[in-house]
């Protein structure tokens, strides 16, 4: 079962989505398609508006260790840093001058710095199956301008946001999943993993 909720956060709250037109609001009006949760997991919502030329996504999920009972499309790999239990929303807004990416997390450790970079593949088991980070240009080294870079640190109640702005879009299929890991900067030991149907750049 997939339960869907537009209007609530990933913490059962108030959700702060988007609101407006051009990359830093998502479309006021329109139709709504919503798409099912991944892998039938009942802990995930996922709503997707589209609208002249622009879309708004968002995926909300609850993190458990590869193998749990219950199965999950946010995986923790290390729960001393992203307990099991903790919460996710990624959120994407993208029409044809660029996509904004957020995030909210809540329930993990107090006070920490964490990386965050959209990766190319959806999760698995195995931290690697996520693949690299999404690129916009075919590069060798790691930067936040030519990939989506969400690095954060958590408040006292180990909770935390980021937003990356770009004037350029994703490929259609081309990113798949955040991967949050141990630390700051370009690299760092993955410690979740959070499958997202990201859209492609907004059309005209």
């Amino acid at each position: 079962m997939c339960i869907r909720d537009s209007a609530h956060g990933a913490d059962g709250g108030a959700s702060d989505a988007p609101v407006g037109h051009g990359v830093h609001g998502a479309p006021a009006a329109g139709g709504s398609a919503r798409e099912p949760g991944g892998g039938g997991d009942p802990s995930r919502t996922d709503d997707v508006v589209a609208a002249g030329g622009s879309s708004w996504t968002r995926a909300a999920g609850v993190f458990s260790p590869p193998g749990s009972f219950v199965p999950s499309d946010a995986l923790t790999y290390d729960t001393r840093l992203v307990p099991a239990g903790a919460r996710i929303e990624v959120t994407q807004f993208a029409d044809p001058s660029g996509t904004r990416v957020g995030a909210r997390l809540r329930g993990l450790v107090p006070g920490r710095a964490y990386g965050m970079h959209v990766h190319t593949s959806p999760c698995g088991a195995d931290p690697a199956a996520a693949g690299p980070h999404y690129q916009h240009r075919p590069a060798a080294t790691a930067d936040p301008v030519n990939e989506v870079w969400l690095d954060f640190r958590t408040d006292e109640e180990g909770d935390g946001r980021a937003e990356a702005l770009h004037g350029w879009g994703f490929r259609e299929g081309g990113a798949r999943s955040v991967i949050i890991h141990d630390r700051q900067g370009g690299a760092g030991e993955r410690a979740a993993c959070f499958t997202v149907p990201f859209g492609p750049h907004g059309q005209d």
